[in-house]
């Protein structure tokens, strides 16, 4: 999963995908503001045909948070 978190994240910021971990701060390290925040919640849904709560998606603060909550909504 942490590898499609990366594809995902690389549409979004000019990093190296290898260089993003489960502890990466989405705000923080990547410069994501509340937009692509929406944006990055919005693919991260299509991606992994799962439905997240906008107020679950303004909460995401680390790579690792995304993947938790993914894995959360997907068993429902």
């Amino acid at each position: 999963m942490l590898e499609k978190m990366r594809e995902i994240i690389g549409e979004f910021v000019d990093i190296d995908p290898a260089e993003i971990t489960p502890e990466t701060n989405i705000r923080t390290d990547l410069g994501l503001n509340s937009l692509e925040l929406v944006n990055l919640a919005v693919e991260i849904e299509e991606s992994f045909d799962v439905e997240i709560p906008d107020r679950e998606a303004m909460d995401l603060a680390t790579v690792q948070d995304a993947i938790d909550i993914i894995e959360k909504y997907r068993d429902m």
